[in-house]
């Protein structure tokens, strides 16, 4: 697949909330067809009960061939940080390639992540002498929010491309 686009009510079915719940957090997290074209990755992030963590993730997307070299991301943030997950393997536990982005808030924007934005972390944790991101082996993608940013939070993506080139600086 090229492109991940959210323009249909069937765009979200699949997905699944993978929040820190399941080490006794209490983080909520979903991704919701907005009538108005797109999806919605929305819910409460908490640090309570050793939590800090939500996030959603589709164990069956491939996205990307040899010839991606980054990720085009259309969104509309809330101010916060957020980050984009892809991983190369079909477990539930493992290494994420997780790139970090912080949309404007209220307005539709292009993000660029090219591969080299991509670390690969495990647990939260950076994962040293890791394999680089494979974007042909990618089967899993995702989207997170962490790092203490407490609080409900609301990010709207139309779409996914697969970059074959970098737009030049300018």
């Amino acid at each position: 697949m090229h492109i991940l686009d959210f323009h249909a009510p069937d765009c979200v079915h699949g997905w699944s909330a993978i929040d820190d719940r399941v080490m006794g957090g209490v983080s909520t997290s979903q991704l919701v067809f907005h009538p108005e074209g797109h999806a919605v990755f929305t819910g409460v992030m908490s640090t309570d009960n050793g939590g800090g963590f939500a996030s959603v993730r589709h164990p069956a997307i491939s996205l990307g061939d040899a010839g991606t070299v980054g990720y085009g991301l259309q969104v509309r943030g809330d101010g916060k940080r957020y980050k984009f997950n892809l991983r190369m393997d079909a477990g539930l536990d493992g290494i994420n390639y997780q790139a970090v982005f912080e949309p404007p808030g209220g307005v539709w924007v292009d993000i660029v992540l090219p591969l080299h934005a991509f670390s690969a972390r495990y647990r939260g944790q950076p994962v040293p002498g890791a394999a680089p991101l494979s974007p042909q082996q990618v089967c899993q993608v995702g989207w997170m929010v962490a790092d203490r940013q407490t609080g409900p939070f609301e990010l709207a993506i139309r779409r996914v491309t697969c970059l074959e080139q970098l737009p030049a600086a300018g």
